[in-house]
């Protein structure tokens, strides 16, 4: 080796030279300043810079930079096997290069020029060797290679060149490399400790970073494989959209498919109860068995029983013979009880008892008869509040509380607004063989919409669009008067440009309203076409009268 490289010197050899206070002290500033940055942030370009430039302006170790093997990130995560030795390692990967990744005191076009093959010079010696190397005069030294920055923009006195090896995992996999004028009243000895304790920092944080980097990779792959599933799950079940607050609700699904507790699905009105109560069905080992649904809100009171678990033959006037209950005709399956807010309180003790016993007795009947079913309930309402009103049972809140899952309203998943609309465009325009497309603009308009109805709201908004426009391409504009009105209770736009039919029209008015939409407006506009007749108003919505007067009062409306 040139005599003018020369080895690390020995502890014993820096214990003989006189320590310099201000030295030491400039030494545990610039050692607290960066570790109080790796404290701060774990990003190896904030912190390597920064620390390069603590060595420019606290020790005057100038030209500072960070010499990289360019797959270093993989051999930060990429431990030697057992078979494998550092010898091996730097065989495989001698046809590899170096650049500068990080610098302070160099241009962008010296550190372009930063670039060194295994063995190239004294950087690349040091990356092939895993050994520091110390040049007391660059300009006595042949293999120095004054690649990155050219001589004339050096200091015309000696300049010493200091590079250590940054390791990971035992592997060489970069250098920490620094100008230094030789004539300064410090040892090159205390340089190269700090360095050594920098290099080693160094290594430690970019392998710390490449960690985070494989496991966040790995997060992402599990995540993309999720998500690649639950579409998949959310295609398989009719569920239309991607949205992550739609897919974390089929996650939960999904999660407990298999278990046998019940299942409380909670939301706003118009969500997709039904789709998911199926999906439910679907996703279990119930299957291929019944699957019941229910909607507690349109039985009346003094049928519920009768209905839920059937009678006998002459359990009441007109019983000529017996039938079989829902819950009998669900047996093996899953029931789906919608609106179970709905279902009265004489009902809910009844519905207790046979979810804890596992059996029904038909109205009129004396023996029990065994059900295996999977209860999935649903509803819109603040159960919680309805059991401190004294309208729900305690005890059944619980036993229907076992496993909740909360639909996302439409507001909350904005992404799947087009693909919906689409759809139902789809949809409508076969079934009404009509050919009506959603500019851009629309399709923005509806986007922006604050859907209080959800799902079933942006159904019948695309229905009514479908029927009346004289449009084949609906612009944003005319898309607004098909809109309903974001206050409470006002008729819908719609109803202003229909004429007032007559009696005799009813049937024809009963096309152009949605038989899903209960919303208030709904119910007003109704009543307004049928000339305030609710029997009339009540039929065009699919309603019996008892229902369509139930609804409205339940809205608040006291016209």
């Amino acid at each position: 080796m040139h005599p003018a490289l020369q080895p690390l010197p020995t502890a014993a050899q820096s214990a003989t030279a006189a320590a310099d206070p201000p030295w030491q002290a400039q030494e545990q500033l610039l050692l607290q300043e960066v570790m109080r940055l790796i404290g701060k942030s774990l990003a190896p370009g904030l912190v390597l810079r920064e620390m390069l430039h603590l060595m420019s302006e606290l020790l005057g170790l100038n030209r500072g930079r960070i010499v990289l093997l360019d797959t270093a990130d993989a051999l930060a995560t990429s431990p030697p096997g057992p078979s494998t030795d550092a010898h091996e390692n730097r065989e495989n990967h001698d046809s590899r290069a170096a650049s500068i990744h990080f610098a302070y005191g160099l241009t962008r076009a010296e550190m372009a020029r930063g670039i060194y093959a295994r063995g190239e010079g004294i950087t690349g010696t040091v990356l092939a060797t895993g050994q520091a190397l110390l040049v007391q005069d660059i300009d006595a030294e042949p293999m120095f290679l004054l690649r990155a920055v050219e001589r004339p923009q050096l200091p015309p006195e000696t300049v010493a060149f200091l590079a250590l090896p940054i390791e990971v995992n035992r592997q060489t996999i970069g250098v920490l490399a620094c100008h230094r004028i030789r004539s300064r009243q410090r040892h090159l000895a205390d340089d190269m400790a700090v360095l050594k304790i920098l290099a080693t920092l160094a290594g430690q944080l970019l392998q710390l970073q490449g960690l985070v980097q494989e496991k966040t990779r790995t997060l992402e792959l599990r995540n993309a494989q999720l998500t690649q599933a639950l579409e998949a799950a959310a295609a398989r079940y009719g569920i239309l959209g991607n949205s992550p607050a739609l897919l974390r609700a089929l996650n939960e699904l999904e999660r407990v498919s298999q278990a046998q507790a019940a299942v409380l699905l909670l939301g706003e009105s118009g969500t997709g109860k039904e789709l998911f109560a199926r999906a439910v069905h679907l996703s279990s080992q119930r299957r291929d068995a019944p699957f019941i649904k229910i909607n507690c809100a349109a039985i009346p009171d003094t049928l519920f029983e009768s209905e839920l678990f059937g009678y006998e033959r002459g359990a009441f006037t007109g019983a000529a013979s017996a039938r079989v209950g829902w819950f009998e005709q669900a047996d093996r399956g899953t029931i789906f009880l919608d609106e179970i807010g709905d279902m009265p309180l004489a009902m809910q003790a009844k519905l207790l008892r046979t979810l804890q016993e596992g059996s029904i007795v038909r109205l009129g009947g004396k023996r029990e008869i065994k059900i295996d079913v999977r209860l999935v309930a649903a509803t819109n309402r603040d159960l919680d509040a309805e059991v401190q009103q004294g309208n729900f049972r305690r005890d059944l809140l619980y036993r229907l509380n076992v496993i909740p899952i909360r639909l996302p309203s439409l507001r909350e998943r904005r992404e799947d607004i087009r693909t919906l609309a689409l759809h139902f465009v789809n949809h409508a325009n076969q079934v009404n063989q009509r050919n009506v497309h959603l500019s851009p603009a629309a399709l923005q308009a509806l986007e922006n919409h604050p859907w209080p109805g959800n799902i079933r709201e942006l159904g019948n908004v695309i229905e009514r669009l479908v029927l009346l426009t004289d449009s084949l391409l609906v612009s944003g504009p005319e898309l607004q008067r098909y809109l309903p009105s974001e206050q409470v209770g006002a008729p819908l736009p719609i109803s202003a440009a229909l004429p007032r039919p007559s009696s005799s029209a009813a049937p024809l008015v009963r096309d152009y309203l949605p038989i899903q939409s209960h919303s208030l407006a709904d119910l007003q506009q109704a009543l307004a076409l049928q000339q305030g007749n609710q029997s009339r108003a009540a039929q065009t919505l699919g309603l019996t009268v008892r229902q369509f007067s139930y609804r409205l009062r339940k809205a608040g409306w006291v016209g």
